[in-house]
């Protein structure tokens, strides 16, 4: 006697029942990094007596009857491997994930009845996520300053982040693993500030760190720089190392003010202008003296004077020497004709005693 059809229907739900069907993800959502890797693990279960015929995995399906296999998406065949077996292991592995990735993700199979078949529901919600760091634009010279890897999601596998200057790797200490602490800012410490995790290769996009400062290093340039000749411009231009770069600024003409402009110019320079000028440089950081720079102009009219004394005083020297020379010369051919005049009478006498003696004899 054939038994009551409630009877059968209950033994047939029992043979089939939902406990023996079930996929078990190991993380049910994962926050993964742009171009890594994705493993989603899972087992899953079905009733002694079936045959697996076909696993895969798909994506937001509407109709698990027709959900597609990922394996066969020319978006995903490249860059999905199923690395696990047609008994109880279904896990996978995603390479090179975009913020198109970010999906709930589902495994399925089917067996040889037609009643075995089978989607894991609820499935793996896969956030893909870039780095960005956060830093403020500016930061004055001497202040700590922390900067901040920030991701979209809390990144599920374990990160330890690097940090980058200008493309050269930091070293400087980290606070909560993804912080950058900068202690006592140095205007080196300026440039383009980019994070990462170690062991991937994507760069978060740089952020410009800028550091301000007040005047250093303040200078007056002068040109042109060589002799000054009256009559002649000359400009003085102030010179400082400062962020932002000074646009105020002061001249002195020993402790008095001049004028205002980074250039200070004189267009006909003259003697009265001789002096010493110095400049401030001014910024909303603070100000800066320069060195004091001397200006020595050389009268024109001056030299002429000072040559025409010099020439009408060596022509009256020269004529002087003359006409010493002169009279010298004359004194001394006076003298040698006076001695001669002496010379002769005395000759004569001797001679003529000479003849005398001779006629005495």
């Amino acid at each position: 006697m054939a038994p009551p059809l409630p009877l059968i229907f209950l033994l047939m739900i029992h043979r089939v029942s939902s406990s023996d069907w079930g996929v078990n993800y190991s993380h049910l959502y994962i926050c993964a990094l742009k171009n890594s890797s994705v493993i989603m693990s899972c087992n899953y279960t079905y009733p002694t007596g079936y045959k697996i015929e076909k696993v895969f995995w798909t994506k937001n399906p509407v109709n698990c009857e027709n959900s597609p296999d990922l394996s066969e998406d020319p978006e995903y065949s490249q860059r999905l491997q199923y690395l696990g077996d047609k008994q109880q292991n279904c896990t996978i592995r995603l390479s090179h994930v975009t913020q198109k990735d970010s999906h709930m993700y589902y495994f399925r199979f089917t067996t040889d009845k037609p009643d075995g078949k089978w989607t894991g529901k609820p499935g793996v919600n896969l956030t893909v996520t870039d780095l960005q760091v956060e830093a403020p634009e500016r930061v004055t010279e001497g202040q700590n300053v922390s900067l901040t890897c920030k991701s979209s999601c809390a990144l599920t596998d374990r990160a330890t982040f690097i940090w980058y200057r200008n493309s050269q790797p930091l070293t400087e200490r980290r606070d909560r693993n993804n912080q950058l602490l900068l202690q006592s800012v140095r205007r080196e410490d300026a440039g383009r500030y980019r994070c990462a995790l170690q062991e991937h290769t994507y760069i978060s996009p740089a952020v410009y760190l800028s550091v301000t400062y007040p005047p250093k290093h303040t200078f007056v340039a002068v040109s042109p720089c060589c002799e000054l000749v009256e009559g002649n411009s000359v400009n003085l231009s102030c010179n400082s190392d400062s962020y932002p770069p000074a646009l105020n600024f002061s001249w002195f003409k020993g402790g008095t003010f001049v004028g205002s402009g980074r250039i200070y110019s004189i267009s006909k320079i003259s003697s009265n202008h001789s002096g010493e000028y110095k400049c401030k440089s001014i910024t909303e950081h603070g100000e800066k003296y320069s060195d004091a720079v001397t200006l020595n102009v050389t009268c024109v009219g001056c030299l002429v004077k000072l040559y025409t004394t010099g020439v009408v005083c060596g022509a009256a020297v020269v004529i002087m020497m003359v006409l010493i020379w002169v009279k010298k010369r004359k004194d001394t051919q006076e003298s040698q004709m006076n001695q001669s005049k002496l010379q002769a009478p005395v000759g004569n006498l001797t001679e003529s005693v000479y003849e005398n003696l001779m006629v005495f004899t």
